[in-house]
């Protein structure tokens, strides 16, 4: 629903700001700075956090990796692996990595479009080749019927009823399936961008949707007793494929999910830099002449992108104080996420102004869109709430703690001077405006200093 109802929007105004941009043409002038703000800088939240805590969880599934080929001993508590990762280990990984995101991130768009294509290839291959091993090859005690599988649920967070409970299992979902208008961040860097960007958030939606939920059913056939999964990996999928498939086949598919998970942060990182640059071409940041500097080269904005690795990095950082302060980023990218996108949605909800692209919904796309955003607002609820009890520091929910102190910075900033300076996303005709002064007064310059 949210997809289609982002596709639609991306479809009629297609530019790099993603949604954020389409306030502008959807509400009354007076309206537009205000609303805009708040929207860039959820977006904005949304898109660090996400791309953090990709390359947190990649780190992750790397060193997990790593543990499964050390090989076991026994100690006291049971078996365990050789290497077990520190938290320090697991940060320093994250930086490299997202560093790496930055180098790749460097290159043109050219490049990015053969590394996407290729992922694309290699994540339905590794998906398909990975359901059927872990169903061929699973030993009889880690096998469950489908009575457990579709019927059993057991809940062990503290919280009640069950079926309550049951609902934090969306927050996963919801991280997995967000950043929807990724490919909107790039529309001015493709052709066609009203046609094929719509089209690309849609089919990589419905894709992520029927194959993760299909794959999901089989690591629950085979996963085993939950209780008996090695928490000190901090990914439960690779302790299933090592159960299922030995050392070796553990080891593999693995580093296949790590790979998969680097290719999202290469596009998630490619998302967040072409945001930078048009929240900064709109004077949205602070410094913005220095954001929206294009490299001659690659046509990229180098300075853009590595300030979205930077970010990345130093959100991370305080992984090193406390797991449940990292994994409130995991949870805040969603809601700030969703709640940037459903804000222009409401907006074209309520206006006559929305002028519908190639990619539409029609009469449908009223309700769609009012489902969608009925269902952020019902899982935003769930989304900020801690996911055990008894609620103490190390298993209190921070996502909330992120989402104020975002919006109280934007708060101050906008009166501090926001305000005075920010008039909304730029048109086309503002763009192509203040291009030409640029160009004329470096002409100028030119002529002033020969001789």
């Amino acid at each position: 629903m949210k997809a289609a109802s982002v596709a639609e929007l991306v479809s009629a105004y297609p530019t790099s700001g993603g949604l954020y941009y389409t306030i502008s043409r959807l509400i009354s002038p007076e309206w537009v700075p205000s609303i805009s703000w708040v929207v860039g800088w959820l977006n904005l939240l949304g898109q660090v956090a996400g791309v953090a805590s990709s390359e947190y969880g990649s780190a992750q599934l790397l060193l997990a990796a790593v543990s499964l080929g050390s090989g076991q001993i026994q100690t006291a508590d049971g078996t365990s692996f050789n290497y077990v990762a520190t938290t320090g280990q697991i940060i320093g990984v994250m930086a490299g990595l997202t560093v790496l995101c930055g180098l790749i991130n460097s290159l043109s768009t050219y490049w990015m479009e053969k590394v996407t294509k290729t992922y694309v290839i290699f994540h339905v291959v590794v998906l398909v080749t990975c359901a059927i091993a872990l169903l061929a090859k699973t030993p009889k005690e880690y096998r469950h019927d489908a009575g457990y599988a579709f019927g059993d649920v057991n809940s062990t967070s503290g919280w009640s009823p069950v079926g309550w409970a049951w609902l934090f299992g969306f927050l996963s979902v919801s991280w997995t399936m967000t950043d929807y208008d990724a490919t909107a961040h790039i529309a001015e860097e493709i052709s066609e961008p009203e046609k094929k960007a719509p089209w690309a958030i849609f089919l990589a939606m419905l894709f992520t949707y029927v194959t993760g939920f299909l794959f999901n059913i089989v690591l629950v056939f085979v996963m085993g007793d939950p209780a008996d999964l090695d928490n000190t990996l901090e990914q439960p999928v690779a302790q299933i494929y090592f159960n299922s498939l030995g050392p070796a086949g553990g080891v593999v598919y693995t580093v296949c999910a790590f790979i998969i998970l680097q290719f999202v942060c290469f596009t998630a990182t490619q998302a967040l830099g072409r945001t930078v640059f048009a929240f900064s071409r709109d004077r949205l940041l602070p410094f913005p002449n220095v954001w929206t500097k294009v490299n001659k080269f690659t046509g990229i904005p180098l300075y853009a992108v590595w300030l979205s690795v930077l970010c990345c990095i130093l959100i991370n950082l305080i992984g090193l104080g406390s797991y449940a302060a990292i994994s409130g980023v995991f949870n805040v990218t969603a809601i700030a996420l969703d709640w940037s996108y459903c804000i222009p949605i409401i907006c074209k909800l309520l206006s006559k102004r929305f002028t519908p692209g190639p990619f539409n919904m029609g009469r449908l796309g009223y309700f769609v869109n009012a489902w969608a955003c009925i269902w952020t607002f019902f899982v935003t609820i769930i989304f900020i709430l801690p996911t055990e009890r008894p609620v103490s520091g190390d298993t209190m929910n921070y996502a909330i703690a992120f989402l104020a102190l975002i919006l109280i910075f934007a708060l101050i900033y906008w009166w501090a001077g926001g305000r005075k300076f920010y008039k909304g996303p730029l048109v086309e005709a503002q763009i192509v405006e203040e291009e030409a002064a640029e160009e004329s007064d470096s002409s100028a310059r030119e002529k002033q200093s020969t001789p």
